[in-house]
C-alpha cells in the first residue's frame, strides 16, 4: 500500500491568500477555479482508483501565464503540477490537496506548419489525433498514436514519452520532439531544439521529454511530421492459445522485417472489445494479433504474405485481411477502444505497463497468467507485442473490502517478472505514483540519487509534481509530501 503523509498545513492555511494573489496574476477570474464543485472534476486521471481534491487550479492561456503562476509558487513555497487531459494511467496528473494545478488545455492551438522541414509547432493542450488531423490535407502526419489520442495532449506526450500502435515502426514521442518552450520553476522561459533535426551539445531535450513535469512546464512544442504512407492494411490472426500468438510475434521480429504494429488481445479482450465495437474480431479464438502492413500495394501484397505465413506456422486458425478503408478503420476502432470495452465487463482494473524483450513473450505471458490465477484476479492482455509493451490489466471489484492492496501486489509481481525477464517497469504509460515505489526493481539508490541531483537543479524546493516518480522513503525527497489519497469504495 501506498504511504500517504500528512498534508501541508501551512501551505493550505494560505488558500484564500493564494487564491486572490493568482486570481490578480491570471487577469481574470474565469482562469481561476475554487469552488469544491469544480475542483472535484481534477481530482484524478487515468488512475481512478486514487483521487485528491486540489487546493486551487489556475487555468492558462499563454506561456507568460505559466511563467507567472510557476513564479509566484517558486516565490511562496507552493507545491503546482501541470495537467492537459487528465488521461495519464500512472497517476502522473493527480494532485496533492496543497496543490496548485496549472491547467493547460486552453492553450490549444497549431502555431506552425513548416511543409518543407515537414515540422509543426504546437501548444501543449493540442491533442494529440488533431496534430495529425490539421496537416492530413498535405500528405502529413504525426506518428506517436497512443490509444487516448483523441483526448490526451502533446504536452503530456512529451511528459510521459508516450507511445502507441504505430510506435513499432516509428518510435515513440521522444523520437519525433525536436524543440519545447519550457518554464522552469522560477520563471524563466526558455528554447531548447528547434526546426533541426540534431543539434551540438548536451541532450536536454533528451532529459525533459519523459521527465514527467519534475524538472519545469512544457508550453510549446516543435513535432516531427511523417509522409504519409502510400497505403496501409491490417490483417487480424486468431490463435488457439495466447502463447501461440506471443510466439509468432517474436518469430516475426526475429526475421528483422517490421511490420508498422503489431497489436495482441487474449480472449477476455477480443469478447469485451466485440461486444463494445463489432469490429469483426474472431471470438472463437483464445488470442489474436493486429498486424499492419503498409506501402505500394505490390509492397503490401508481399508483407501480407509473408505475415499470413508466419501466422499460419504458428498454428493460426483465422485470418483476415482488412478489405478497405472502412474495415481498416473498424479494427482499429476495437483495438483503440479496449480500454473502455473491458471497463464494460468489469467494475474496475488496474493497467499496468511493463516492458520486455519481444523473444520473452511466451513465457511472461505464461507468467503473469499464473501470477493472476494465484491472486484471484481474472487478467486481460491488450499490448503493443511488436515492441514487448505489455498491459496486463487486472480486472477487480473495488467494493471489496482490501481489494486494492491484493491488486496491488499482483501488479507488483508482474512488474518484477518483467524486470527479470531483462525488460522494464514502464514502456508508455511513466512511473507516476503508480510504479515510484517499484523504482528500485530497476535502479541503484545511487542511479536515483543521480536523477534526484538533477531534479534538484531544476526544482530545489521539490514543488514539482510531489510524490510522484522518486519512492517516499528513499533518502533526499523532503518529508511530508501530501500524496494522492485513494479513491473511497
Amino acid at each position: 500500500m501506498l504511504n500517504m503523509p500528512s498534508p501541508s498545513s501551512a501551505v493550505l492555511a494560505r488558500r484564500e491568500t493564494i487564491a486572490s494573489d493568482l486570481r490578480q496574476l491570471l487577469g481574470d477570474d474565469e482562469l481561476l477555479i475554487t469552488s469544491a464543485n469544480e475542483l472535484k472534476g481534477y481530482e484524478t486521471d487515468g488512475l481512478a482508483c486514487y483521487r485528491t481534491v486540489p487546493m486551487l487550479v489556475a487555468l492558462a492561456e499563454t506561456t507568460e501565464q505559466v511563467a507567472a503562476v510557476l513564479k509566484y509558487c517558486n516565490d511562496n513555497g507552493v507545491p503546482v503540477m501541470a495537467r492537459g487531459a487528465g488521461t495519464s494511467l500512472a497517476g502522473g496528473a493527480l494532485p496533492q490537496l496543497d496543490t496548485v494545478v496549472l491547467g493547460l488545455s486552453k492553450m490549444n492551438e497549431i502555431l506552425d506548419v513548416n511543409t518543407e522541414n515537414k515540422t509543426a509547432v504546437v501548444q501543449a493542450g493540442v491533442t494529440n489525433k488533431n496534430i495529425s488531423v490539421a496537416v492530413d490535407d498535405l500528405g502529413l502526419f504525426y506518428a506517436p498514436d497512443p490509444s487516448s489520442q483523441i483526448a490526451c495532449t502533446i504536452g503530456g506526450n512529451v511528459a510521459m514519452n508516450s507511445g502507441g500502435a504505430h510506435c513499432l515502426k516509428y518510435g515513440v514521442t521522444t523520437n519525433h520532439i525536436l524543440g519545447v518552450k519550457f518554464v522552469t520553476m522560477d520563471g524563466e522561459i526558455v528554447e531548447i531544439g528547434g526546426q533541426a533535426y540534431d543539434l551540438p551539445g548536451y541532450d536536454l531535450l533528451g532529459m525533459i521529454v519523459g521527465a514527467e513535469g519534475q524538472l519545469g512546464v512544457v508550453t510549446e512544442v516543435t513535432v516531427r511530421l511523417m509522409d504519409k504512407p502510400e497505403a496501409a492494411r491490417p490483417l487480424l490472426a486468431g490463435f488457439d492459445s495466447a502463447l501461440d500468438a506471443g510466439a509468432c510475434v517474436a518469430a516475426i521480429m526475429a526475421t528483422g522485417r517490421t511490420p508498422v504494429a503489431i497489436e495482441f488481445m487474449d480472449r477476455p479482450a477480443i469478447l469485451a472489445c466485440e461486444r463494445f465495437t463489432g469490429a469483426g474480431y474472431p471470438v472463437e479464438a483464445q488470442a489474436l494479433l493486429i498486424i499492419e502492413v503498409e506501402g505500394s500495394e505490390a509492397e503490401i501484397a508481399e508483407e501480407l504474405a509473408f505475415v499470413e505465413g508466419m501466422a499460419r506456422d504458428h498454428g493460426a486458425i483465422s485470418l483476415r485481411v482488412a478489405e478497405d478503408f472502412a474495415s481498416a478503420e473498424n479494427i482499429w476502432k476495437g483495438r483503440k477502444s479496449a480500454f473502455g470495452a473491458i471497463g464494460q465487463i468489469s467494475p474496475d482494473y488496474l493497467c499496468m505497463d511493463g516492458t520486455i524483450p519481444v523473444t520473452k513473450l511466451p513465457d511472461v505471458l505464461e507468467q503473469i497468467y499464473a501470477i493472476g490465477a494465484r491472486f484471484g484476479f481474472e487478467i486481460a492482455n491488450i499490448f503493443h507485442a511488436g515492441d514487448g509493451n505489455m498491459h496486463p490489466l487486472i480486472m477487480y471489484d473495488s467494493h471489496r473490502p482490501g481489494v486494492l492492496d491484493e491488486v496491488e501486489a499482483c501488479g507488483a509481481e508482474i512488474l518484477k517478472v518483467c524486470v527479470d525477464a531483462g525488460g522494464c517497469i514502464t514502456g508508455e504509460h511513466g512511473v507516476g505514483i503508480e510504479k515510484r515505489d517499484h523504482m528500485p526493481l530497476m535502479f541503484s539508490p545511487a542511479e536515483l540519487n543521480q536523477m534526484k541531483e538533477i531534479k534538484r537543479q531544476f526544482d530545489p524546493q521539490w514543488l514539482l509534481n510531489g510524490g510522484k516518480v522518486f519512492p517516499l522513503e528513499e533518502d533526499g525527497v523532503p518529508a511530508g509530501q501530501v500524496v494522492p489519497g485513494r479513491a473511497a469504495a
